[in-house]
Order: structure tokens, then sequence, then C-alpha cells
């Protein structure tokens, strides 16, 4: 069977993916969620002039002049507007957040004047609009100012509060589940005996779907059985999964028995290998609702493969506008051979000149085992099928990793 080439194959995982259904939650809990909606403001923002400092709201033709004389006649507090309308040689006492009150269309900060009892003395000519906020300086009713398909910031959950919401409209979470196998592998804390090693794919997969805004399901490790598979496949289901990630068995040996479980579960292959490396063996197809990934089980192929296919899936359900990995320029740090057919994303590290530019170095030892580099590396080097040989200092394309 040829292999896939990459473009090919993520065109395959996000074919038909629309985004999950929506549903309304507070503020407090719409952080990282994706708004279904684009959101126009309830209200104008501040809804009426307001004092920027604390100070004194004057006519500015009454305070043009220096040694200006003028009476105060009240007090104006953030929430408690002044009723009365500020006369000629007259001025009120206002605070920062105070609405500036009829006839007033200046304010002298205290520091500009002195106070002699109920009068004060302009030590600084005022100027009209000085230290006021106009009304809907800051947003005006019914203008958008969160567009749907983005990602809910702090920031924005912010503005979402001063635009008068109490809760927002997202996109239901995509539901993940992780279903490791593999009778090799042991859990962290355990002692492995000889052939054993410690189970770790599953705490990095189930990380990355989290932080893209997935809910995550564990379903452990299953023995090395069509029966355990099966058995796995089946709880996903139950458990409603969006998607279900299988790490392991995904190659063509004897104990290789993720594809022959998922296909008597009656799930439908778009896929089964890919022209990348690290990566090859990663599997793809559909059971029922249900998107189903089968990841290499090295722990690297199986972060990488994630990486470029997982992430932009959860994106696409959870109805972001933007779900494809954003590629950046970089130098190359040291010189590297002529590719194969293979797409290679090659782990790196990164390094940034006083000018900005990033210079990209991938690790020497690029075996799809190795957890150390992986956890080094800032970034991933893409080079295409057939790249010819570049060296030190030549433009490269990368993909930065998830801090």
């Amino acid at each position: 069977m040829a292999l896939m080439p990459v473009a090919d194959a993520l065109s395959a995982v996000l074919a038909g993916a629309e985004p999950l259904p929506e549903e309304m939650v507070a503020l407090d809990a719409a952080y990282h969620r994706t708004l279904a909606h684009d959101l126009a403001a309830l209200r104008t923002q501040p809804p009426q002039p307001m004092s920027a400092m604390d100070g004194y709201a004057v006519r500015a033709a009454d305070a043009a002049d220096l040694k200006a004389r003028l009476r105060v006649i009240g007090e104006v507090a953030a929430g408690r507007p002044f009723e009365r309308t500020v006369g000629a040689g007259e001025a009120v006492r206002i605070f920062t957040g105070g609405v500036i009150p009829n006839g007033a269309d200046a304010v002298i900060i205290q520091e500009d004047t002195a106070v002699d009892g109920d009068h004060i003395t302009i030590t600084e000519a005022a100027s009209v609009g000085r230290h006021i906020r106009p009304a809907g300086v800051d947003f005006r009713a019914g203008e958008v100012l969160l567009s749907g398909g983005s990602r809910l910031s702090d920031r924005a959950l912010s503005l979402a509060a001063a635009m008068n919401y109490p809760e927002l409209a997202v996109r239901r979470r995509p539901k993940v589940a992780v279903l490791a196998t593999g009778d090799e592998l042991v859990m962290p804390g355990s002692r492995p005996r000889p052939g054993q090693i410690v189970y770790s794919n599953g705490y990095a997969l189930r990380a990355l779907a989290r932080a893209e805004g997935a809910e995550t399901v564990d379903l452990g490790v299953a023995a090395d059985t069509v029966e355990a598979t099966t058995a796995g496949i089946r709880q996903a289901r139950e458990a409603g999964a969006d998607v279900l990630i299988t790490t392991g068995g995904a190659s063509v040996g004897d104990h290789d028995l993720v594809k022959r479980s998922l296909e008597a579960e009656g799930v439908e292959m778009t896929f089964w290998r890919i022209a990348m490396r690290p990566g090859k063996p990663m599997m793809h197809g559909r059971l029922g609702a249900m998107r189903v990934i089968g990841l290499p089980g090295n722990p690297v192929s199986s972060y990488v493969c994630a990486f470029l296919f997982l992430v932009p899936l959860i994106r696409a359900l959870s109805g972001r506008k933007v779900i494809h990995h954003r590629r950046a320029s970089a130098l190359l740090g040291r010189d590297l051979a002529a590719n194969d057919q293979r797409e290679d994303y090659l782990r790196a590290r990164l390094e940034a000149r006083e000018d900005g530019t990033l210079i990209a170095t991938p690790v020497t030892q690029q075996d799809s085992s190795l957890l150390a580099n992986l956890a080094a590396a800032r970034a991933l080097l893409v080079r295409p099928p057939f790249a010819a040989a570049a060296v030190k200092g030549s433009e490269c394309e990368i993909l930065t990793l998830p801090e």
C-alpha cells in the first residue's frame, strides 16, 4: 500500500468535521471555550461622559485663566451622580469614574488647584474635554466586539462581562478518549520487570487535548488481545467519545492488533500508513459518529502525530475559526542531509538572536523512542519529501510546540 501524503491524511481526518452543538455556560465556565456566535454589546461603555481623574468638574471657559477662583457646589463619586447643573464660576468635586455633571465640560486634576474653604483657585488652565472619557469611547450598544469561532481568553471574558452578558453560548467540548495497548506497559510508579516499560504516551496526549479545550477520558491500557482492544473501543463509544485515540499496535507485527480490532468493531478505515517521519504507521477511520485515530506506540511518533492531526481535529469540532498550525520561518542551526520520500518533522531547539531571528537546531538523535529530546525541543522543523541537502544558516520552516 502506498504511503499517504501528510496533507491528504490531514484532509481525510478533517473531512466532515463540523462544530459540535452549542450550550450556554456562565462566564466563569467559559474560559478557553469557543464562542458559538458573534457577540454584540448590550450597552454603551461608558454610558455617560465620566471623569478619568480625581479633581474638579468645571466649565472650561471659567477655568481658562490662571488664578481663576471657582466656588465648589457639591461632589460626584463613582455611582453617585450630581443632580444640579454647573453654572458660571462654579465647580464640583469629582472622583475617577464619576459622571460629568450637566454644564461641565472639563476636569481639572486636584494637583492643579489650591483649596480655600468652599473655593478653589486654578493653577493650570483647563481645556474642553480634558480628563473626560466620552460616552461610548470604549464601545457602543450593538457593536460586535467578539467573533464567533474565537477562543475566549481571560481578556475576552472581561469584555463580555462589561458588555453585560452573564452567560455565553459556546460550543460543546469535544470528548477525546485515549486507549493504550501493549502487554509491555506498566503504570508510572511501578517496578518494571524485564521487558516492560513505563506507560507515558497517554499523559502527553490527554494534556495536549485538554490544552486545546477537549474533555478527556482515560481508558487505560488494554492487553495485546483482540478481545481486550475491542472492549476498550466499546468503552469509548459508551462514554460518548467524539474521538477515540489508540496508541500502539498500529504497525504490522503479529501482536499489532489495533487495526484488526477496529475493523472487527465496524470501523471504516480511511487510511493506514502516512509518508511522514516520525509516525508512518498511523490509522484513521470512523465508527458511526466517533472518529478514530490510531497512533504509533513510540512516544515521539505518538505525540507528533497527535500534534499534527488531533489538534486541528479538536479545533474543527470546537468550531474554531483557525484550525491549522501556523508555520514560522527560522534559520538552520546545523547542516542537514537530503531527505527521502517521507515528510520529516525534526525535533529542534530554538534560539532567538538579538534581532528576533530564530535559529532552529535539530537535535542530533531523532529516534522516535527518545522522550528527553522531545521534552527539550521547542519546535518541529519541517522538511518536505525529497528536500535537498541544506546548509547551516539557510531558511527553514518550523512549527512551534506548546510550552
